[in-house]
């Protein structure tokens, strides 16, 4: 079994107590910490902050105040730590639909209720387990007098920059950011970027692709890209633009 780190600290948003209870029981006995809220107002206020406190969230869909989905989507697009937060939403919907608009709005994995907690405590570890490729914990800023091109891909350390600041990507963005890289100049038609970094991925449509390259492109400009650096060929696909690299 893969190691972790010493109790991991996961957050569940989950309204339903005897569901919260049966949780909280399986992740305790396998080593987390678990934070337990009932309203997504509880949830936001603990993960929004600038540090960090959680190594994965688990969400509810349905919630008395609002939707975990909607937080999901606004954890994705706050930048910093909170944008590589591995997230597992968990719901009683089961329709394609829903399945495929969590994984659209950033979503990591999905469980439909009802569930095995022993299969639930799985999909977590393999979350974190992805998560330490990802670099989700913030890395040292690179000196101001480093040269050299300003999008660099680390490869042994799975992460990319741009200029002095590291990216914080999901697993998707950071898989679709090294394939362009690697080819500058040459357009990737979607259905070949979902194959690439997706697989077999049933669930995953091209508006998938096209969801992630706009989060993307609003990370490098975060970083300090004046233009898009990500290309849109009109009916082929996408591509980096090597005049700007």
């Amino acid at each position: 079994m893969d190691s972790l780190p010493v109790r991991p600290r996961l957050l569940l948003l989950e309204d339903d107590p005897a569901i919260a209870q049966t949780v909280v029981y399986a992740l305790t006995r396998e080593g987390f910490d678990v934070e337990h809220v009932m309203l997504v107002s509880q949830a936001r206020s603990q993960l929004m902050p600038g540090e960090l406190a959680f190594a994965a969230a688990i969400l509810d869909v349905g919630l008395p105040d609002g939707n975990g989905l909607d937080l999901c989507q606004a954890l994705r697009q706050a930048g910093g730590p909170q944008a590589a937060l591995p997230v597992l939403m968990l719901t009683a919907r089961s329709e394609e639909i829903d399945r495929v608009l969590g994984l659209e709005l950033g979503a990591d994995d999905y469980l439909t209720k009802p569930f095995s907690p022993r299969e639930l405590c799985a999909r977590v570890r393999a979350l974190l387990r992805r998560a330490r490729l990802t670099a989700s914990q913030a890395v040292p800023a690179v000196p101001a007098a480093a040269a050299g091109p300003r999008l660099v891909c680390d490869e042994p350390g799975q992460r990319i920059r741009y200029g002095e600041q590291w990216l914080a990507l999901t697993r998707r963005e950071l898989g679709l950011l090294m394939l362009l890289l690697k080819s500058p100049g040459r357009v990737w038609p979607r259905e070949a970027l979902l194959d690439a970094v997706w697989g077999q991925d049933a669930d995953s449509t091209d508006r998938t692709v096209d969801t992630h390259i706009k989060t993307l492109r609003a990370k490098l400009r975060d970083a300090g890209a004046h233009t898009d650096l990500i290309v849109t060929h009109r009916g082929l696909g996408y591509a980096l633009d090597p005049a700007l690299l």
